[in-house]
């Protein structure tokens, strides 16, 4: 009698149940994920791209996964319908004037779509409604925006460092003041003149109070003041 069989039908049932069973909890798990078992709701809305965006991306309301994108069509040529199913346990906070934009799972992740906080005020938004999008920026732009910056940030560098080259040899004004020693030495000497003209102005001024063809003068210009010293008191 052949016992070799018996052992045979055996791991062959093992394993074709073991298969179910995994086939059993990855339909579970992926169901899930895309929201198969639990009551869902539908919303769209429309971009003029979705930059990468793809049918089974997460949608997010709040920072959390609130539903999937069901369905992607191109309406015309500027147009593209994006439609979402949604929880419907999170149906009450969102609001007819929510905005749809496309962001990403980090830097490099998958694209994703995300509904903002609406106003308090508005109404709850129903099965099937419309929601208004936000466009998102590309990854391109981004590119040449910070390609045109780093051009300008090389130009303003070597300005800067031919600035610098013409002052340490003397060019230019600037140069000259730091470079030549007899410059700055003429400049403080005129600064010098200047507060010792400052100063015999005050003494010829203190002399001229003194001299009696001059007192008379001083001394009206004095009862002048003092007058309107006392106007402004009262």
């Amino acid at each position: 009698m052949d016992t070799q069989r018996p052992k045979f039908k055996v791991r062959l049932g093992m394993f074709i149940a073991g298969g179910l069973a995994l086939f059993v909890i990855a339909i579970f798990v992926i169901g899930k994920q895309k929201n198969l078992f639990d009551p869902v709701f539908k919303l769209t809305t429309t971009f003029y791209s979705i930059s990468g965006l793809q049918v089974g991306n997460n949608v997010r309301f709040a920072g959390i996964n609130v539903g999937t994108v069901d369905n992607i069509k191109i309406i015309n040529d500027s147009t593209v319908r994006v439609d979402m199913i949604v929880k419907k346990e999170v149906q009450q906070f969102i609001k007819e004037d929510c905005e749809v934009g496309i962001g990403s799972e980090g830097i490099v992740g998958d694209r994703l779509l995300t509904i903002t906080q609406g106003s308090n005020g508005a109404a709850e938004v129903k099965d099937g409604q419309k929601l208004p999008s936000r466009e998102p920026v590309e990854t391109d732009e981004i590119i040449a925006s910070l390609k045109i910056s780093a051009g300008n940030a090389e130009i303003i560098t070597g300005q800067l460092a031919e600035i610098t080259f013409k002052i340490n040899n003397g060019n230019g004004i600037l140069g000259r003041l730091i470079q030549d020693s007899t410059i700055a030495e003429n400049i403080n000497q005129t600064i010098e003149n200047l507060k010792k003209g400052s100063k015999g102005l005050n003494e010829n001024m203190e002399a001229a109070k003194h001299n009696f063809l001059l007192r008379g003068y001083f001394n009206k210009k004095k009862k002048e003041a003092e007058k309107l010293k006392e106007a402004d008191k009262k």
